[in-house]
């Protein structure tokens, strides 16, 4: 069934929300950012300034990790955006248009709520291009739903594939697609404000022990002497690392939930 909707080769240059491509200035901001959490590892694990060479390489996977965040809060934002051109689209066909001008008529309507820079508007311009290309409408779709990554764009772009090569009532479709769209969404929300407290205790928890080890040595000069500079020093060092960076990630995965 999808053999025939590889994309043409003006869609293939679109963007791929699984990627995120750090621009000069945030490339700069978090590569600075980077070194400064390294040094404070270097700091109160090690007291080196050879730790902190050792450690620098690190950067590339917090450089890497910061690009899989973004991508992620960008997807999230797509989804939500996605909602509503969903339902403006189904509005607009429900007032007499035609399929394919409905998407052209919800770029409008994105265009005024989130706009024209917003993904959701790129993504409905892109498809209005295609559509004066003489592209078909399930092409564009399903080429949409390949890049976004996300479960909703990609069951949306099957169901409409199925219906309008089976004659399906679209009017109808739209309509019940857009309400199951609010209602996860609706879900989605409730889950992170459920969550949104959990993830602020999580935030503060990894900070505490930085904060103990901070407190002691400038109450108590000279206690954490003795596992620095020392080889029995360095390994202790190197496991409680070990186990606070398995904390850390352990934390994260707790927090993170996907509907």
């Amino acid at each position: 069934m999808w053999k025939n909707l590889k994309p043409q080769a003006s869609v293939r240059k679109a963007v791929d929300y699984g990627d995120y491509v750090l621009n000069g200035r945030e490339l700069l901001f978090y590569s600075v950012e980077g070194m400064m959490l390294i040094g404070i590892f270097a700091y109160f694990f090690y007291r080196s300034i050879w730790a902190y060479l050792l450690l620098l390489p690190a950067l590339l996977l917090f450089l890497k990790g910061k690009k899989k965040e973004l991508a992620g809060k960008r997807r999230q934002s797509l989804q939500m955006q996605f909602k509503d051109a969903v339902l403006s689209v189904s509005a607009n066909q429900k007032a007499g248009y035609s399929v394919e001008n409905a998407f052209k008529e919800a770029y409008r309507d994105m265009k005024m709520l989130y706009g024209e820079e917003s993904p959701i508007c790129r993504e409905l311009y892109s498809i209005g291009k295609g559509l004066e290309n003489n592209i078909v409408l399930e092409k564009l779709l399903y080429d949409f739903g390949c890049r976004s990554r996300l479960q909703d764009i990609m069951q949306f772009a099957e169901i409409f594939l199925i219906a309008k090569r089976n004659g399906g009532s679209m009017t109808e479709i739209l309509s019940v697609t857009a309400d199951t769209i609010e209602q996860k969404t609706a879900v989605d929300k409730e889950i992170e404000v459920l969550l949104s407290s959990r993830k602020m205790e999580q935030k503060i928890m990894n900070a505490v022990p930085f904060f103990i080890i901070f407190y002691i040595s400038l109450t108590s000069k000279g206690f954490f002497d003795v596992l620095y500079h020392n080889p029995a020093g360095i390994l202790i060092m190197t496991i409680c690392l070990a186990v606070y960076l398995a904390a850390f990630i352990i934390s994260r995965k707790i927090v993170e939930i996907e509907v």
